[in-house]
């Protein structure tokens, strides 16, 4: 039952499709009192619609807020906060387990507050699709995926036990089981409609736009059906589940034009990597970005979801597009019905969402490509900005193996094996993630460099792990039903499961000889994946160098085995007659990648694949739960417990102290991610995480990864700043989660735990970009646990920054001009802050220092609790706290 608002200004309308009348909330009405808004970008209209919907004469949305959006085209910035209310949530198993656990513990602490257990339930549909923890542990023959699920199944049952158990115990709530496909792909393919539709109070059925916030940074691919959706935290997702509004800022909006063409032979991942690139160097950080222009025409509804789905990497909220035929076309080949179809053209004509190349909206700035200046492009290789045109990447690699890593080539022998293997060396290449696998153009277009490799004898290099891991199991109908995967077997690479797996960790290990020669030698491996993350030690703890690249190309490279040379002018391998091959010699033609993608998809496959998504196969139907009030903990598990968020807490919060003489924890440098701080890839045993799975009777064999255990605050806590690659620089020169208690160094962990018990609070300090990448919420969880009150940095990414508020952690950025470095800040130093119990919005805030002999000096920072709300939330110790205060009074 949706629940609106009292509509002040008199909006509401009927809108007749198909013989049947559905109730809406008219822009064309609200521009006769605030004014025309057909300019606006298409994003802006669809917060202007959720304004107008909930307008509740100020209790949470004014008509001043509504005012606000229309005036937006005469400057187009604001710092106005708004509430927002998403339609739906959607969630992975990574980031939706911890949602859960804390669901189940609010549940208990209602209880315990004398509540109702029943409020603690999603108030909107939310839907969690298990696709992070398949793992490449089999890969290169035909049993690996049949093989995979068992493993997946028998790391993860405990797991799935409670993720079954929520979608038996909490309303709204729809678990999608393993093997289906990657969460967004799902929501492109399927949950996404468009234009939604429920029930009021008054019984009838209202339309308005599809929108939803999810637990993974990838969400925004969505953007690309209309859709607006972006990544959150999973506390705030919860508090958005539990019918709490989002708090936001009235966004700038970035516009993109694109004219021209795609060339021969250049792929939507070569123009994702190019505007991403382009759109980091213009600076979109908490901003929507908004594709127009004619050049939009040329490009698929696959290629426009590539691109929406990126806007994490180019930092944007969303990168989003309007309503047209593709649109259309994509829902009716997708399999949604001819009804839906009908009420998402009539709306998106009525609301003025229709793209109309003769209206340029009002932006807050632009930028424009000629899509036929696209060259084929790979990025790294450690930053997904960093685009390399395809001849160059041999260059980029050389150079960083000179300046980075100052060393010469070397090859050596693999042992027990008959080749050698040396820097730059292909060792892992998958075509992986959501962004690609969701692009049947570039699908297919990997099944016919295959095919042509194939017939020619090619094989991939003997030390290259080969893997497919569509988002979909259609992926598999079409390119069965092309003939391309049987290519794609013969040269290595076998469906080895349907999920993230190598692009957020889950590569799996290499075989051990190769792991050995890279790592007793110091080599320089490098991978290539069509991924959307390259991170420092995100894809193998054993590769430095990754490269994203398009699927096809990445099947270009398992034969060439080596970025160390110009793709372009040497041979990536013989023929079986003994011939140079090239990689023109087996590139696929534009009209060859059509024809075939003509010829093998049609609208019976969405619908056979996507009939009863929620029924799993014979391992998820075998799990056996019944549904619960409460959830009953299980003692001594390793993969759930009852966190300790909720402990002692009162109805009234506790006052907010001072931060006073606190240690530094870390001080890092620029582009921290989220990685860094809450790794998802596997514990090492000698980390404080591994020795406590030991300790706990957990062999080493059955460690998972540190995603996979995000339902146990007593791993994750001892994972948090444990990345292998992180660099604190209160121990310069030591490379992995350390830090120092006075003089003694130590893992991070540990040397927290004995700052806790001092009672001495704790900060972090870094540079530029803090916390970019997957909006993972035990990054923000884990640094509370530690007992790190303020971070302290340069700039933040969008997600962590409202993380960290969610859990009640100060966020602090140092004035323009003024950082760590040009303040001197050392890990002996101590920090005091004042006035914490009474912060405002984006007020200075003044930092003393104090020197390790005594002296001392100030430093103005700057609050990022941005909006009031947002105080709230802080003030009771985060955002679950006043939700679950508000619930049980």
């Amino acid at each position: 039952m949706t629940q609106v608002g009292q509509d002040t200004l008199g909006t509401r309308a009927t809108l007749s499709v198909g013989g049947k009348d559905f109730a809406y909330y008219s822009l064309r009405k609200a521009s006769q009192t605030i004014g025309d808004v057909s300019r606006l970008p298409f994003s802006m209209k669809v917060l202007l619609e959720n304004l107008l919907r909930f307008e509740d004469g100020g209790f949470t949305v004014s008509t001043d807020d509504i005012q606000a959006l229309a005036d937006w085209q005469k400057d187009p910035s604001s710092s106005r906060e708004i509430q927002y209310r998403p339609a739906r949530v959607l969630l992975q198993d990574f980031t939706g387990v911890p949602c859960v656990v804390d669901l189940a513990a609010m549940r208990d602490a209602i209880a315990k507050l004398g509540g109702d257990t029943s409020k603690i339930n999603p108030l909107v549909p939310v839907n969690l699709v298990i696709d992070h923890s398949v793992m490449v542990d089999e890969f290169g023959h035909p049993k690996a995926f049949e093989q995979n699920v068992e493993i997946e199944y028998q790391r993860n049952m405990e797991r799935y036990d409670f993720l079954k158990w929520g979608s038996k115990s909490l309303a709204n709530f729809y678990a999608v089981p393993p093997g289906t496909g990657i969460c967004h792909q799902v929501n492109l393919e399927h949950i996404a409609q468009t234009v939604w539709t429920s029930q009021d109070q008054s019984g009838a059925t209202v339309a308005y736009f599809d929108t939803c916030v999810g637990t993974d940074s990838h969400t925004t691919m969505v953007n690309g059906l209309g859709v607006l959706g972006w990544g959150v935290g999973g506390i705030e997702a919860e508090a958005a589940m539990l019918g709490q509004p989002v708090s936001m800022l009235i966004p700038e909006v970035v516009g993109f034009r694109f004219t021209g063409e795609l060339q021969e032979g250049v792929t939507a991942t070569d123009l994702v990597l190019t505007c991403t690139n382009m759109l980091r160097k213009h600076g979109v950080v908490g901003r929507f970005v908004e594709y127009y222009g004619p050049g939009l025409a040329g490009l698929t509804l696959a290629d426009r979801a590539t691109l929406a789905n990126m806007a994490p990497e180019y930092g944007a909220t969303c990168g989003f597009f309007g309503v047209d035929d593709k649109t259309l076309d994509y829902l009716r080949l997708t399999g949604r019905e001819e009804a839906q179809i009908a009420l998402v053209e009539a709306y998106a004509k009525e609301q003025g969402f229709w793209i109309d190349p003769a209206v340029e909206p009002v932006f807050t700035s632009t930028l424009e490509l000629d899509l036929s200046t696209v060259v084929p492009s790979l990025a790294g290789p450690k930053r997904p900005q960093d685009r390399v045109s395809l001849p160059e990447v041999d260059d980029v690699f050389n150079a960083d193996m000179a300046n980075t890593y100052k060393k010469t080539y070397a090859r050596v022998p693999v042992e027990g094996k008959d080749f050698t293997i040396g820097d730059g060396d292909v060792t892992i290449a998958a075509i992986t993630s959501c962004t690609n696998t969701s692009n049947p153009g570039v699908l297919v277009a990997a099944g016919l460099v295959a095919k042509k490799a194939d017939a020619l004898g090619l094989k991939p290099k003997p030390w290259v792990k080969t893997s497919l891991a569509p988002g979909s199991q259609v992926v598999t109908d079409y390119l069965e039903r092309a003939g391309l995967q049987q290519h794609l077997d013969n040269i290595g690479f076998n469906l080895v499961g349907y999920g993230c797996t190598t692009c957020i960790g889950n590569s799996g290990p290499l075989a051990e000889p190769i792991s050995k020669a890279i790592n007793e030698n110091g080599l320089v491996a490098a991978a290539v994946i069509s991924g959307n993350r390259n991170f420092e030690g995100r894809v193998s703890p054993d590769v430095r160098a990754n490269f994203l690249a398009s699927p096809p190309l990445v099947v270009a490279y398992a034969l060439k085995g080596t970025v160390v040379e110009d793709f372009t002018t040497t041979p990536i391998g013989q023929s079986k007659d003994g011939v140079d091959v090239y990689l023109k010699d087996i590139w696929p033609t534009n009209d060859e990648v059509f024809t075939t993608m003509a010829g093998c998809m049609d609208r019976a496959m969405f619908q056979a694949r996507y009939a009863d998504v929620y029924k799993g196969d014979q391992h998820w139907q075998a799990i056996d739960v019944t549904g619960s009030e409460t959830y009953s903990w299980r003692a001594g598990s390793t993969y759930v417990a009852n966190p300790p968020y909720f402990e002692g807490m009162e109805m009234t919060p506790a006052p907010v102290n001072d931060i006073i003489a606190a240690k530094p924890l870390l001080i890092l440098g620029d582009s921290i991610t989220t990685d860094h701080i809450s790794p998802a890839g596997s514990i090492k045993a000698d980390s404080p995480a591994g020795q406590w799975l030991m300790e706990h009777q957990v062999s080493k064999a059955d460690f998972n990864s540190y995603g996979a255990r995000r339902g146990h605050h007593e791993v994750m806590m001892r994972g948090t700043f444990a990345n292998i690659r992180i660099k604190n620089e209160m121990v310069p020169g030591i490379e992995g989660g350390m830090s120092r208690y006075g003089d003694e160094v130590g893992a991070v962990y540990d040397v927290a735990m004995k700052h806790k018990a001092d009672g001495t609070a704790m900060v972090v300090i870094a540079g530029k970009e803090y916390g970019t990448g997957s909006s993972r919420d035990w990054a923000a969880k884990g640094t509370n646990l530690l007992g790190v009150r303020a971070v302290i940095v340069e700039s933040f990414e969008r997600i962590h920054r409202s993380n960290l508020v969610g859990m009640g952690v100060l966020p602090l950025q140092f004035k323009e001009g003024e950082s760590r470095t040009s303040l001197g800040l050392t890990g002996d130093d101590s920090f005091t802050i004042r006035g914490v119990a009474n912060l405002q919005p984006r007020q200075d805030v003044e930092v003393q220092v104090t020197r390790k002999d005594g002296s001392t000096f100030s430093f103005t920072a700057l609050c990022r609790i941005d909006t009031a709300n947002e105080v709230e939330y802080f003030m009771n110790g985060g955002i679950l706290h006043y939700v679950l205060r508000k619930l049980a009074a």
